[in-house]
């Protein structure tokens, strides 16, 4: 590799360590969760809010940083997000309650604003043969985030029972802090990295923007770009974030915002979030103990990892549009092998399960004796086996022993069907639609609207992801897993059926020459 690639490498991984952090706190609260419930007795709306208070963090966040990257420069906001997520994990880690542990993950959730910092920093300094590519990185970065903080959780998990001093109290503690070592990294490494040339050449500062661009691409490139840059920004006066938002609504950008929001909402609604956020209470409707739902959590954490290397191997190859096509048919066909996974699940209660239940239980120290009356009962669902456990079991004991309990009472599940269609999911998210919708919005807006164009896109994205991770553990016990898949299956359809007509094919391009094929003047 040369020194040019080198460098464009380094800057681009520097960059995207944002998501390597958000992947360990994706993961590490998946499996903080129930810990954090019982300690703090949660309802399932107020589960649902630890996980989905981190998104309303990245809305508010994504209001400003457009406004605040054209201000101070992409590094710089990079570096005050990489300290934002450090004091997220200091308040999270070291919660007493809930309304301080909640602060703190929205303050980690602004931090997550970083992604489309990063995306924007990314398509600034990498060449247009290597954009998709370098680009990609970003969900690259979250995958191995995700695996590292599944394989600090399972450990954790596995060990508990050994260590005197960790217990359900403050398992959920070493789950958190362990992120403090990446933001410290990550800091540290965004010293090394320079600001983007592009918004060098925006305040005029060419000759600083040309010592950058020599050393990720050749003088002669360096001055081409520096040319181009320079000619659009003569065309376009200095707009304020207000025109900009103008420009962004007009006629003429119709189009790419249309593009943009329904590639946002359907990668977001398609359900990432209710498997990352809450990993191991979905495997536990598989009738999978503690212990094991964790341990397929690491499996699933190995399959994002492979499946992104795959994304961003091929998405200069096969390009954009091919790659999101396949990945949304693959994603309905995975959700419909989980949905049918689960169509024919029972729920049996015997004195042979109940002794099961005991026994799993004893460690817990929570009395499964009320349970006797269920013995002979039989639950259709999911949604009425919860409506009866919860009045059973306090807020307290509930997140404790669920698990427990659909494990042994579980039957008729295909569980080949279920396993088969999370992780072939959590595949075709990560080699499309997960790491290609960043890719796509770092490259189908002008440079004029970029700085707010790429926040309102995340902002459309996040707001779908919220209402994935807020309301899935109200969905869980009120509409039934099985409901909850078919309905993400459905949304995945649409989203392929309405991107074969729309998405256009953007490789090799670059953002100037994108911007005279999509927008219309």
């Amino acid at each position: 590799m040369s020194g040019i690639n080198k460098n464009v490498a380094f800057y681009s991984l520097v960059a995207a360590f944002g998501g390597f952090v958000f992947g360990l706190d994706a993961a590490n609260i998946s499996g903080a969760i129930r810990f954090i419930s019982s300690l703090f007795e949660l309802t399932s709306a107020q589960t649902g809010t630890v996980a989905g208070i981190a998104l309303i963090g990245v809305i508010c966040a994504l209001f400003i940083t457009g406004t605040l990257c054209d201000r101070f420069g992409r590094k710089k906001i990079l570096l005050s997000i990489a300290i934002a997520y450090a004091i997220s994990t200091l308040l999270s880690a070291f919660a007493i309650n809930y309304e301080m542990l909640i602060v703190g993950r929205f303050i980690g959730g602004a931090a997550f604003a970083s992604i489309t910092v990063s995306a924007m920093y990314i398509g600034e300094v990498a060449p247009a043969d290597k954009r998709g590519k370098y680009v990609s990185v970003n969900q690259l970065m979250i995958a191995i985030g995700l695996l590292l903080a599944f394989l600090i959780n399972y450990f954790l998990i596995k060990v508990m029972d050994d260590i005197a001093w960790l217990d359900n109290e403050n398992i959920w503690r070493y789950m958190l802090g362990a992120e403090l070592i990446a933001n410290a990294v990550w800091i540290t490494l965004i010293l090394f990295i320079p600001e983007s040339p592009r918004w060098l050449i925006l305040k005029g500062r060419s000759d600083e923007a040309k010592a950058i661009l020599t050393k990720i691409s050749s003088s002669v490139a360096a001055d081409e770009i520096i040319v181009e840059v320079t000619k659009n920004l003569n065309k376009e006066e200095k707009n304020s974030t207000l025109d900009q938002l103008k420009q962004l609504f007009s006629k003429k950008m119709r189009f790419v915002l249309s593009l943009a929001i329904v590639y946002a909402v359907v990668q977001g609604a398609t359900g990432m979030n209710a498997v990352l956020f809450f990993a191991p209470l979905v495997f536990e409707q598989v009738g999978m103990s503690v212990q094991d739902t964790f341990l397929q959590t690491v499996i699933m954490g190995l399959v994002g990892v492979v499946s992104t290397i795959f994304a961003i191997s091929f998405v200069e190859k096969l390009g954009r549009r091919f790659l999101t096509l396949a990945g949304l048919l693959l994603v309905v066909v995975a959700h419909g092998s989980t949905w049918y996974g689960f169509s024919k699940v029972t729920y049996v209660f015997s004195e042979e399960v109940l002794s099961k239940i005991e026994h799993q239980v004893d460690q817990q120290n929570i009395d499964v004796s009320r349970l006797q009356p269920l013995v002979g009962k039989v639950y259709s669902t999911d949604v009425e086996l919860k409506a009866e456990l919860t009045k059973i079991f306090s807020k307290k004991e509930l997140p404790l022993v669920s698990g427990i309990i659909i494990n042994s009472s579980i039957q008729g599940i295909n569980s080949l069907m279920v396993l088969f269609g999370i992780f072939a999911f959590l595949a075709a998210f990560n080699i499309s639609i997960g790491p290609i919708l960043w890719v796509i919005f770092s490259e189908i807006f002008p440079n004029k609207v970029r700085s707010v164009a790429l926040p309102f896109a995340a902002l459309v994205q996040t707001i779908s992801s919220w209402s994935v991770s807020e309301f899935f553990p109200w969905q869980l016990e009120h509409l039934g897993v099985s409901t909850i898949f078919l309905i993400y299956g459905a949304i995945g359809f649409f989203g392929l059926v309405v991107m074969t007509f729309m998405l256009p094919e953007t490789k090799g391009k670059t953002i100037e020459a994108i911007e005279k094929e999509l927008v219309t003047t």
